[in-house]
This record gives structure tokens, sequence and C-alpha cells, in this order.
């Protein structure tokens, strides 16, 4: 996956919810990205870091590319919004 077109998707869907990409670690040696939005004004909610998550896994097939995405905000860690991604996939 070339970081560009993975800068492309994230930028792209972050607008779409009125955010902004802030910070994108881009490990390419192991295929990790972490990615951290931001909204001016308001704070990003659990719902614009699953768009953003799942605008990457429609853009790019996790099977051919072998990836791990984790989109967080400047006030939830990536590993905080996973939890809260897994709870509310865990209540429905």
């Amino acid at each position: 996956m070339k970081q560009d077109e993975l800068q492309k998707v994230l930028e792209q869907a972050a607008q779409e919810r009125g955010c902004k990409v802030v910070d994108l670690m881009f490990n390419d040696d192991d295929n990790i990205f972490e990615v951290t939005i931001d909204r001016d004004g308001a704070p990003v909610d659990l719902q614009d870091c699953e768009h953003v998550h799942r605008a990457v896994l429609a853009a790019f097939d996790r099977n051919v590319e072998d990836y791990a995405l984790t989109v967080g905000s400047v006030g939830i860690s990536a590993e905080e919004a996973d939890a809260l991604l897994a709870e509310d996939k865990s209540n429905k």
C-alpha cells in the first residue's frame, strides 16, 4: 500500500465527517497504520473514527494488502477507540 493513496482515502473520509487527519504513523515494514483525527470546535466521536476506519477497509483489501489499522482522535487513543468499537459491537 502506498502512503499517498492511504493519505488520500483518510483525508476524504475524515472530511466527510467534518474532521481532519492530524497524524499518520505509517510503518511500511509491518504494514501498521495509526491514524489520529480531530475536529475544530467539537469533539471527535466514535462514529467519526469508525467512518474513517471503514473507508480504508473499503478502499484496501486486507487480505491482499495485509495491514493493521487503528483510528483514534486527539482525545481518544487508538487503543481506547479499538476497545470502544469492540464494546459497541458486542452490545448490538
